[in-house]
């Protein structure tokens, strides 16, 4: 008689935790998420910082969409080098003129687990100097009971998308530039 009981509350718990996962708004904490980019050229490697402005996600598991925003602002980009930066912010990036950069997403496939890790791909709408552009990009999610930590990395392929490459006749710079992010945030079930 117990048999079955337990295996009815053991099936119940599974059920909740599987529902907690199903719907989730998300947070993300500008402190303590970190964007940075990495520009090759012919010398040496040029790596950089960026800040989040804002970033608030939807997750609906059962449907597969990931809403929301993620905001960075452009005009926060540094890499150590004041006339490097000066000539970012105003030949490439523009950034007076477009001083965000934002991810909308709009769904995701794979599965993400209410505990531990888990690996998606998202899917949405980046937008950088004033173009919207389609990007898939793999994603790991590292899910806690209070927190999670989302990885990403992807390649920008700005001069593809508008921009202009900074080179000049004696540096010679990459036309395509690496990202990477990890968002932390925190999370609860609307």
């Amino acid at each position: 008689m117990n048999r079955p009981f337990l295996a009815a509350v053991a099936f119940l718990a599974a059920m909740q935790v599987t529902a907690a996962a199903q719907d989730l708004a998300i947070q993300f904490d500008s402190q303590r998420t970190t964007i940075n980019f990495t520009l090759g050229d012919v010398l040496h490697t040029v790596r950089g910082t960026f800040h989040l402005k804002q970033g608030s996600l939807h997750l609906d598991a059962p449907l597969g969409e990931l809403t929301g925003e993620i905001l960075v602002d452009a005009t926060s980009g540094e890499s150590g080098n004041g006339m490097r930066d000066r000539k970012m912010h105003r030949e490439v990036l523009e950034s007076n003129r477009y001083p965000e950069v934002a991810f909308r997403p709009d769904r995701f496939e794979g599965v993400v687990s209410p505990q531990g890790k888990s690996s998606v791909r998202v899917h949405g709408i980046f937008t950088i100097h004033g173009t919207d552009h389609e990007l898939t990009v793999p994603t790991q999610v590292e899910m806690s009971a209070d927190h999670c930590t989302a990885t990403l990395h992807f390649t920008v392929p700005y001069t593809k998308w508008g921009m202009k490459n900074p080179s000049t006749l004696f540096l010679r710079v990459n036309e395509s530039v690496d990202i990477d992010i990890t968002a932390v945030g925190t999370f609860s079930r609307p």
